[in-house]
């Protein structure tokens, strides 16, 4: 129960609340506790009952999407919460055990082995059955933005979440030997005791001095006038009025209003995520209400479904997409959403579920399928926009299109399922996107948290959760490519792959 109590409490150093030193904290005592167990089965059980109070705190704002499905009953998200946090456990429980069998005699070896693991595992927790990236350990450090800064750009996400991994084991296995030794050599009168001391605390003071001073250095300004003009719509359109028929004219009345005026200079209109029920690519008269809006020099992008029929006419699937409408009504660009929400967006298992009442969250009675992936689409005017939809800004390392490198990323989001957790940890990890890929990031949702954030994950502009309101701002430049932007998770596994090395190179060296 210890474990599960450390597990919940170390979920608060997520955004919303954001009290990064508890996590650190309870991240240290559960690495402390998996050291001193007595068998291999129990540091997996250890690691693995930390991981489900971790998960359920840190994933509650699952259960409000229940809410909004009349099919299924609202306490049915507390089980679905539950049953995530009991599957994905198993990934820190992976990375106690693999601690706890390589480095468990040697202190600083530990560290470095179980932080190899870690990003391993919450890499694998990314990737195996589509991935479920929500919540990095990395993303506590946004608060600081120095440290994300110093290495989220070379090893990502991942590798910073393993940095804090080593960090923590250090300071709780490494520097309790390290005082016993200094106790013993005062005691016996060597000298060597003060140098232990001084080199360390230098060190350690330098690291932390230099990662809030990052808060305070002069960064080069990102916007200026030859910018493309945003216009970010957020039209504080709640769930529960998305797809009910009479609240289908208010809606876009809303959307109608925040778009404002045209006028001389061109603007980039971005709407969010399914901000219309209409299917743009069957309706001509729905191309036209919205072309009517725009200037003469404006562009649309917005979310919206595209259909899948089959050889017969039959419909058979739709894409979660985002069109690009000029303002003679034609659509020049689309892009379809990759990866997709499993139950959200398709009913997994449909066969065995379906029978047993099951249903998937958004309305509808087609599964949605997934697009190719990133992909840059070409908006005349505005340069190549680089798109990804709500969820899969949250997968590190997936969300550029290498070959053809965007100008900014447009994430188009609905988290208007997902109450006052959801949103701010949504924001979360796109700020980390935008640090790693050195590209700046702009999210337009319908309830919030809309924002334009810059290459150096700071957000310039924001409307707030719940709240009706537009952002009219210049885009942020983009940086040249970073490192991580190259070569992606590759630097962060090659960085487990060194922190394991060395590990195993501790543990023989000491035998």
């Amino acid at each position: 129960m210890m474990m599960f109590g450390l597990g919940l409490l170390s979920a608060v150093g997520f955004a919303p609340i954001g009290l990064w030193p508890v996590t650190l904290l309870c991240f240290g005592l559960m690495i402390a506790q998996v050291a001193t167990s007595p068998t291999l089965k129990g540091a997996f059980a250890r690691g693995y009952w930390f991981g489900v109070g971790h998960f359920i705190v840190g994933l509650n704002w699952i259960a409000g999407a229940f809410a909004y499905q009349d099919t299924m009953p609202p306490w049915l998200g507390w089980i679905a919460v539950v049953s995530l946090a009991l599957y994905i456990a198993v990934y820190p429980a992976l990375a106690a055990a693999i601690g706890w069998r390589w480095g468990r005699k040697h202190p600083p070896a530990y560290a470095l082995i179980f932080a190899a693991a870690w990003i391993t595992t919450e890499w694998l927790r990314a990737t195996v059955f589509t991935g479920f990236a929500w919540n990095p350990l990395g993303v506590i450090w946004l608060p600081l933005v120095g440290i994300p800064r110093i290495f989220a750009p070379f090893v990502g996400t991942y590798g910073l979440s393993g940095i804090t991994i080593l960090i923590v084991g250090v300071l709780t296995r490494w520097v309790p030997n390290w005082l016993a030794r200094i106790r013993a050599h005062y005691r016996e009168g060597k000298d060597e005791w003060l140098s232990m001391v001084i080199a360390p605390v230098m060190f350690a003071t330098f690291i932390v001095l230099g990662a809030y001073s990052m808060r305070y250095v002069a960064l080069p300004e990102t916007t200026a006038s030859n910018q493309p003009l945003l216009r970010i719509v957020q039209p504080n359109i709640g769930q529960q009025d998305k797809h009910i028929e009479a609240f289908t004219e208010v809606n876009f009345a809303k959307l109608a209003k925040l778009t404002g005026k045209p006028s001389a200079v061109p603007r980039l209109i971005l709407w969010p995520e399914a901000a219309i029920p209409d299917y743009l690519e069957e309706e001509q008269w729905a191309r036209e209400r919205v072309a009517e809006l725009l200037g003469p020099h404006d562009m649309l992008l917005t979310g919206g479904t595209a259909l899948i029929y089959d050889r017969k006419g039959l419909l058979t699937a739709a894409r979660n997409s985002l069109f690009a409408v000029t303002p003679e009504a034609k659509l020049v660009g689309r892009y379809d959403k990759a990866h997709l929400v499993p139950y959200g967006e398709y009913l997994a298992l449909r066969w065995l579920l379906e029978p047993l009442g099951a249903t998937r969250l958004v309305p509808g009675t087609v599964d949605f399928l997934a697009g190719p992936g990133a992909r840059s689409l070409a908006v005349p005017g505005f340069g190549k926009v680089g798109v990804q939809i709500c969820y899969e800004i949250i997968f590190s390392g997936a969300v550029v299109d290498r070959a053809n490198r965007p100008d900014f990323l447009f994430n188009p989001s609905n988290d208007a399922w997902f109450g006052a957790w959801g949103p701010p940890q949504h924001l979360a990890q796109a700020r980390l996107r935008a640090i790693e890929e050195g590209i700046s990031v702009v999210r337009s949702t319908p309830t919030g948290i809309s924002a334009i954030i810059d290459p150096q994950g700071r957000i310039l502009n924001s409307l707030p959760y719940q709240k009706a309101g537009f952002i009219e701002a210049r885009l942020p430049k983009s940086d040249p490519p970073t490192l991580f932007a190259r070569f992606g998770n590759m630097l962060s596994l090659g960085f487990a792959i060194m922190l394991f090395g060395l590990g195993i190179a501790l543990v023989r060296k000491h035998r």
